[in-house]
């Protein structure tokens, strides 16, 4: 497939770059930096871009088979930025009629596990609590993804982790795994490329985790 890949130099992102070249992909890095992309490798193309304008975007995205997006928050000082990014790359894919847009957001912001005891269930609204702003911004990037022309899929995992690619984690479309808790940004990479060319997870939050 070739791809295109916003926040590519975040976590997430570069597991995303990393694995679609290792799997024959072509892939376009949009990034603010290319300094901070270390991933290198044959099918790689990088774009330089600050996301505050869908039409400079519009060459990055035209005739790509899909989007992926790791664009989100670093901090709680950062709430807002995910909404913001997503709209002007929603912009430059409706622009150039490319439907396909995968992004992540974050397991609080969907449904509760079903099956989930009260530990589980006092540890996620603490967290709620905590990061209110942070999610609110993750609530407003769904909506806009609700109001577009795109074929979105949420991925909405729990805490990040920086450890390698299990290929070992569970999905649940449109719900969250039972006392998930965990799932390293390799995974959640591995999972989004997978849900890719999946036509169950089209307009569906997805809950990825161990």
């Amino acid at each position: 497939m070739n791809l295109t890949v916003f926040g590519a130099t975040g976590g997430i992102g570069q597991e995303i770059v990393r694995q679609a070249l290792s799997g024959g992909h072509r892939v376009t890095a949009v990034v603010r930096d290319p300094a901070r992309l270390s991933v290198t490798g044959d099918g790689l193309e990088v774009f330089r871009a600050d996301l505050t304008d869908p039409r400079p975007l519009r060459p990055a995205v035209a005739g790509r088979d899909a989007v992926l997006s790791g664009l989100g928050a670093r901090s709680r000082k950062d709430a807002g930025v995910a909404t913001r990014l997503t709209r002007t790359v929603l912009g430059a894919m409706e622009a150039e009629g490319v439907r396909r847009l995968l992004v992540v957001s974050a397991a609080p912001v969907g449904p509760e596990p079903v099956g989930d005891g009260l530990p589980d269930r006092v540890a996620r609204r603490l967290v709620s609590a905590i990061l209110r702003d942070v999610y609110a911004d993750l609530r407003a990037m769904e909506a806009e993804l609700d109001g577009s022309a795109t074929d979105w899929t949420v991925v909405r995992p729990p805490r990040l982790q920086d450890k390698p690619l299990t290929g070992a984690y569970r999905t649940v479309v449109g719900g969250f795994p039972p006392h998930g808790r965990f799932i390293s940004r390799a995974d959640v990479a591995h999972a989004m490329l997978a849900m890719t060319g999946d036509p169950a997870t089209v307009k569906q939050g997805v809950g990825v985790a161990y």
